[in-house]
């Protein structure tokens, strides 16, 4: 029965095609593509061959694997990073980050690794403001995420309205400054917030993290779902010497780490904190 006119699609597309993208994307990011999303990445990537002007999948991932695309791999893995995000996601979090931080001294080091459009870790930093009750706490936050795209929007920290609508109105106002005349309907995250926070490129799967010292707090959430568990073994073992000895690691409402690393133990909801005896319990039972 032939295609009806709307069925069509603009590019060949088919299950082998399905199956380089998954490898490079894999090799690249860690992301395992599941069987369901071959949909999604056929729309994502049909306007990347739009953007470079190649009428085929098959031309576009040659060229691309053969380095002939310039800077492609970067739009290439930001095409297929899915970034949904708010202000605020998994509520509970936040008066645990509060109650944390408000028990340490000196100089406090956060790390978001998933920033996204940089909601989370505003999130963080009206957490710790609110906990200090003042805009400039003794804190300093690190942004990372592999696409480069949200991270401009991130720093930039310019949002609409509308993204505030379930944020307390005091909150609201305290932390953000609303457009006027051609900016109206947007807002805009107080400076004093910006500059608390330092956003970068990092892939979690890179051969090195731009990222130096241990941290207080990091948060991880919503992004080891698309990791398979030999990688979020991985990932999870580069975290362990980068956390302080009372650090605290946010994971994600559907991720359990207790299965791929033995170094952390369960401290709340979604929350670890490092298991200082697990070498002594790997050693007793040998």
């Amino acid at each position: 029965m032939p295609q009806s006119k709307d069925t069509v699609k603009e590019f060949d597309f088919n299950a082998k095609d399905f199956e380089r993208v998954r490898g490079l994307i894999y090799k690249r990011a860690g992301i395992s593509l599941a069987d369901s999303k071959q949909e999604m990445v056929y729309s994502r990537l049909a306007r990347r061959l739009r953007a470079t002007g190649i009428s085929s999948f098959v031309k576009y991932l040659d060229d691309l694997e053969a380095g002939r695309l310039g800077d492609e791999w970067e739009a290439f893995t930001n095409a297929l990073t899915t970034n949904l995000t708010s202000f605020f996601r998994e509520a509970h979090h936040f008066p645990l980050l509060a109650e944390h931080v408000k028990k340490l001294s000196g100089p406090i080091t956060i790390w978001c690794s998933a920033a996204s459009t940089g909601e989370e870790p505003y999130s963080i930093a009206m957490t710790v403001c609110e906990a200090f009750n003042t805009l400039t706490p003794p804190v300093t936050i690190i942004a990372t995420d592999i696409d480069t795209n949200v991270l401009a929007a991130g720093a930039n920290g310019v949002y609409t309205l509308d993204r505030l609508d379930k944020m307390a109105p005091e909150r609201a106002r305290r932390f953000f400054q609303k457009g006027k005349g051609e900016r109206e309907g947007m807002v805009r995250v107080r400076p004093e917030l910006r500059q608390m926070i330092t956003f970068k490129q990092l892939n979690l799967l890179g051969d090195s993290w731009p990222i130096s010292g241990q941290f207080d707090v990091i948060f991880c959430r919503n992004v080891m779902i698309y990791f398979d568990k030999a990688t979020q073994r991985k990932i999870l073992a580069r975290f362990v010497p980068l956390m302080k000895p009372d650090a605290l690691l946010f994971a994600g409402h559907s991720e359990n780490f207790l299965y791929v690393s033995e170094s952390l133990k369960l401290r709340g909801k979604t929350v670890y904190e490092l298991d200082h005896g697990a070498g002594q319990k790997a050693t007793s039972h040998r």
